[in-house]
Order: C-alpha cells, then sequence, then structure tokens
C-alpha cells in the first residue's frame, strides 16, 4: 500500500480529497442544522444541466456547472421566502429542471454520453496539480469566511429574526454563505460526482451530531470522520479496482452504521 504514494495520480487524489473532505464536513455541518441538507442533492443535479450546457457550448462544463448552481441555490430560496413553494418542493423542482436539461443536451448531440458519465460518478484520481491550486485557493478563502462569520452564521441558523435584531447583516452573509455552498458541490462532482456528493457533504455531519459534542469539537469530529471516509475510500479503490466514489461514500455509510452501533450499546 506504501507504494501507492510513490505514484503522481495517488498522491494528487490524496491531497484534493483532503482538501474537499475539510470544506464539505464544515459546509455540511452548517446545511445539516439549518435542515437545508437536500439543498446539496437538488443543486447537484441542477449542476448536471451545466455540466452538459458548458459541454455544448464548448467551454469549461465546472463554470456553467457553477453558474447554474449559484442561480439553483437564489431561486430555491426565493420560491422559499415568497411562499411560491415549500423548500423541500423548490428543490425538487431545481433538481427536475436541471436533470431533464442534461438528458435533453444528450440527446440531441449523442456524443456526450461518456464524457457526462464521468460527471455522474466522479473522478477524482484523475485530478491535476492544477486544479489542486485552484482547489486550495477556494478552500483557504471559503475556511476563512467560514471562521470569521462561524458566530453570525450559527445565530442566523437557530433563530433568523433574533439574529436580524441583533445586527448581523443577514442578507449579505445568507449570500456569500450560498456561494461557497455552490462552489463545495461543483469541487465535490469531481470527487464522487453528481448522483453521491450529497452523501459527502452531509454524513460526516449526520454521524457526529449524534455524539452531543460542543460546537468546535463536532466540526474537528466532522472534518476528521470526512477524510477518513475519503483517504480510506480512494485506498481501497486503487487497491481492488472499484469505484472510487462509491468506496468513499461506503466507508462513510459504514462509519455511520458503526455511530449507531456503538451509540445504542452505551
Amino acid at each position: 500500500m506504501i507504494e501507492l504514494f510513490k505514484y503522481q495520480f495517488f498522491q494528487n487524489a490524496i491531497i484534493g480529497g483532503i482538501l474537499i473532505g475539510i470544506l464539505c464536513a464544515w459546509v455540511g455541518l452548517f446545511l445539516v442544522l439549518r435542515k437545508e441538507s437536500m439543498i446539496v442533492d437538488g443543486t447537484a443535479h441542477t449542476a448536471f444541466g451545466g455540466l452538459a450546457l458548458g459541454m455544448l457550448l464548448g467551454i469549461d462544463p465546472f463554470i456553467t456547472a457553477f453558474i447554474i448552481s449559484i442561480f439553483s441555490i437564489f431561486l430555491i430560496n426565493y420560491m422559499r421566502s415568497k411562499k411560491l413553494a415549500q423548500s423541500d418542493s423548490a428543490i425538487a423542482l431545481m433538481l427536475a429542471i436541471g436533470f431533464s436539461i442534461g438528458l435533453i443536451i444528450i440527446s440531441i448531440t449523442k456524443g456526450f454520453g461518456i464524457d457526462l458519465f464521468i460527471f455522474l460518478f466522479g473522478s477524482i484520481l484523475t485530478i491535476s496539480r492544477e486544479e489542486i491550486i485552484s482547489i486550495s485557493l477556494i478552500t483557504i478563502f471559503a475556511l476563512i469566511f467560514l471562521t470569521i462569520f462561524q458566530r453570525e452564521l450559527l445565530a442566523i441558523i437557530f433563530n433568523e429574526e433574533e439574529a436580524k435584531i441583533m445586527g448581523i447583516k443577514v442578507r449579505p452573509i445568507s449570500i456569500c454563505f450560498n456561494l461557497i455552498v455552490a462552489t463545495t458541490i461543483i469541487l465535490s462532482i469531481k470527487i464522487v460526482g453528481v448522483i453521491l456528493v450529497v452523501a459527502l457533504i452531509v454524513i460526516p455531519a449526520l454521524i457526529v451530531l449524534r455524539l452531543n459534542y460542543s460546537f468546535f469539537k463536532t466540526l474537528i469530529a466532522a472534518i476528521i470522520i470526512a477524510l477518513i471516509g475519503i483517504i480510506f475510500g480512494i485506498i481501497i479503490s486503487v487497491q481492488f479496482g472499484i469505484s472510487t466514489s462509491a468506496s468513499i461514500v461506503f466507508t462513510l455509510v459504514l462509519i455511520y452504521i458503526i455511530s449507531i452501533l456503538v451509540k445504542k450499546k452505551w
């Protein structure tokens, strides 16, 4: 197994996985506390339409996916705030629109099937040095924001109206957080793909919230669990030649099941 670390592709996968794992655990914890974890699934499937559109137009698919993901998150929040639809209904609508756009483009072009298949299930083993640099910069910027505005975000999560009375600038902070959520989803698609991205972001938070730690300990535990899932998932994938995204998610699910059994025993 040690020999795997000699290969450049494996080093890149581990480094990229660690960076995105930290970001996913952090963002996922806030989303689960806000009871908005399914917005990840809806936005990821909407991003599928953006990926297909980018390939159709001949531009970087992740750019169009990012733009459409941002639009999706803001539209979901708008529909919810204006009471045009409940949160789950708005998410389901965006999911259906995005995925159907992707399928329509595939049907029209009849040539993107294989490439889009990669986006559906991720391809962390093909991550490049240039992509690691981009991911590093984005992750650092996002973590700085989440650290500086941690108290404000928690106040908004638990009582938005009270947060406004306290003088917290709810709207600009929420907009920035939504941008970080969209960015995290797009980066995670590279690792586990559109279909399993919600598991990577949500499962670490679900596991640690059962432990009743303080927020700081919960955050650290979520990051550790996300990294264990990603690193072991990559190693198992390479060793046994199975899907990397499935290995990562299955490892996280296994940890989740163990946490339930241990909690019951105690």
